[in-house]
């Protein structure tokens, strides 16, 4: 039995990206991810204007006037998220720590993919893979992935990207589109996001806090690596010091789109400090016109 809290916790958020998907992001997720291919609905008798080579000439000799083939695209798609559920998820110094923010847009995708008629699940990671839930459709379903990205406690605190994705090599057969939505604070994911990118369509979702990115000036602060509890103390007073770290930051944040874009992986930047929707409503832009080109 869930804690009330919870509960209402999971109502609001429905609340909240119902409200988005049906004002601003259903018909834009309609137009990105299109279906994966076509299939054959009927024939019917020629009209002015029809494509001439979509003429059955089989049937139109057949029955002596043209007749041509319709048809219709196969809009029905698989979408997971793989969520990162590792400690370092637990942390943020403005209103929302990661793992909520990360609750929130996987309730945007999701809902945006039953809307549609498509199917969502989910793969939890930490350094190992904790926890899967197939594709399904339906609000109900979407609600408890909610719930589980929410709720779920892990055995492990580390993180191991390239783990998750070899995991959904083996679990997801058919094409599929991918939101990976972590901080991406580790290495070695590389290779098999490559691989993953070639079946699938992935996109990465970083969640960035805004203490990831400076320090503030706060004199002498004691920081802990919420992954392998190593500790440093840290004095922030220093301009050289602030510097230093941002400048380690932007250096990461720049190495980070090469693998990305080298990939031929989109990402979406989400600050824990800013409004989710933006990012995500920014990306469907920009992937719309990239397609209509």
């Amino acid at each position: 039995m869930l804690p009330p809290e919870l509960l209402r916790h999971i109502r609001r958020i429905e609340i909240r990206t119902r409200r988005a998907v049906n004002d601003v992001l259903a018909g834009q997720y309609e137009s990105v991810f299109r279906g994966a291919g076509i299939a054959f609905e009927e024939v019917r008798e020629y009209q002015p204007g029809d494509d001439v080579r979509t003429i059955d000439w089989n049937v139109t000799a057949r029955m002596g006037h043209p007749f041509v083939k319709r048809f219709r695209e196969e809009r029905e798609q698989t979408v997971v998220l793989l969520v990162d559920v590792s400690a370092s998820q637990t942390f943020g110094a403005a209103a929302r720590w990661k793992h909520e923010v990360a609750a929130e847009l996987c309730a945007l995708v999701a809902f945006s993919a039953v809307k549609n008629n498509d199917k969502a699940g989910v793969i939890l990671f930490s350094d190992h893979v904790e926890h899967f839930v197939a594709a399904a459709k339906g609000t109900s379903h979407v609600l408890r992935l909610i719930r589980d990205v929410l709720y779920f406690r892990p055995a492990g605190r580390g993180t191991d990207i390239a783990a998750a994705l070899r995991y959904l090599r083996r679990v997801t057969h058919r094409r599929a589109i991918v939101f990976v939505l972590s901080d991406f604070l580790t290495t070695g994911f590389e290779r098999p996001l490559r691989v993953a990118a070639r079946r699938h369509e992935v996109v990465a979702v970083r969640l960035v806090d805004p203490r990831e990115r400076e320090l503030p000036a706060v004199g002498l602060v004691e920081l802990e690596d919420a992954e392998t509890g190593a500790r440093c103390t840290v004095d922030t007073a220093s301009p050289t010091v602030r510097r230093i770290y941002a400048e380690q930051a932007a250096l990461r944040a720049d190495e980070l789109r090469r693998v990305f874009r080298s990939a031929n992986v989109d990402l979406i930047e989400v600050h824990t400090d800013g409004r989710y929707v933006d990012p995500l409503v920014r990306f469907f832009q920009q992937r719309e016109t990239r397609t209509r080109r």
